[in-house]
């Protein structure tokens, strides 16, 4: 008998309640069969057979839970990932944000923080970053610190070169970090302005007001209730006229404030808060 067919709703539910008991997570309103497959995943690696075993898991085991916890968040980044989407930012919305003294910009599901790190070339390149602060912020303390490091495996850099280049980007890529063994440290003056911080989108509120927000690739996994509470976040925590950036596969139609948003690049997911 496959997991699969050994996880029924009810099982689901008494996982998603010990948890949101027990460490103050709520999962209940992330998209389940999305969940569910993530649990199965969980189980296999960790050799549990029963929801059973998973719960006295969870219940008696603290370094098991930040495992649990790693593996079940999602924690699929790259730098520079869809370049069309950092070449619409570059021409469409760092232009207007030149014109702002000071700027704030929140990296919403950062994970391990390759995005901040594209975001903080693109400031730099533009003469932006030294008057910005990006908040970066996970629900997943083990990627926050991984993020704080500024470590990305060096056998990465040959692709995210290729997407800094098709995204606009003129520079010498290997100058915006140093290679050392297996890594990549990414310079520190780029990561001087970046505050990593924890931030659970389900639960937490507004902790500041921002010129651009970006949360790409996170909402796919919330149910359509959730989706809709998180970009009522994004939009009260944006200053009017402020930019949000969503994934290429997530959409702002079934919000019912999407009408306090302009498109500003359909195809990059990129909008613009009213008023």
């Amino acid at each position: 008998m496959s997991h699969q067919q050994e996880i029924s709703t009810e099982d689901m539910a008494e996982v998603i309640n010990l948890i949101r008991l027990q460490y103050g997570y709520d999962f209940g309103e992330y998209a389940p069969a999305s969940f569910k497959r993530r649990i199965i995943r969980c189980m296999a690696g960790a050799g549990l057979k029963t929801t059973y075993d998973l719960k006295v898991q969870l219940l008696n085991n603290r370094q098991f839970f930040a495992w649990f916890l790693e593996t079940i968040t999602v924690n699929v980044t790259e730098m520079f990932r869809d370049p069309a989407f950092y070449k619409a930012l570059r021409e469409a919305v760092l232009p207007t944000l030149a014109s702002y003294p000071v700027l704030k910009i929140w990296h919403a599901g950062c994970a391990t923080g390759e995005e901040v790190f594209s975001m903080a070339i693109l400031l730099q390149e533009e003469g932006l970053l030294g008057r910005t602060r990006i908040y970066a912020t996970d629900l997943n303390p083990a990627n926050l610190e991984k993020a704080r490091t500024g470590i990305v495996p060096l056998a990465h850099m040959r692709e995210y070169t290729q997407n800094y280049l098709q995204s606009g980007g003129n520079n010498e890529f290997a100058s915006y970090y140093t290679a050392r063994y297996e890594n990549a440290i990414i310079n520190k003056e780029l990561r001087q302005n970046i505050l990593f911080s924890p931030h659970n989108l389900v639960t937490d509120q507004v902790f500041n007001e921002f010129q651009l927000i970006f949360c790409r690739n996170v909402l796919i996994y919330f149910n359509k209730s959730l989706q809709n509470r998180v970009i009522r976040l994004f939009y009260e925590s944006l200053a009017p006229l402020g930019y949000l950036a969503i994934g290429m596969k997530e959409s702002l139609l079934f919000s019912d404030i999407r009408d306090r948003f302009e498109v500003i690049n359909a195809t990059a997911k990129i909008f613009r808060r009213k008023w």
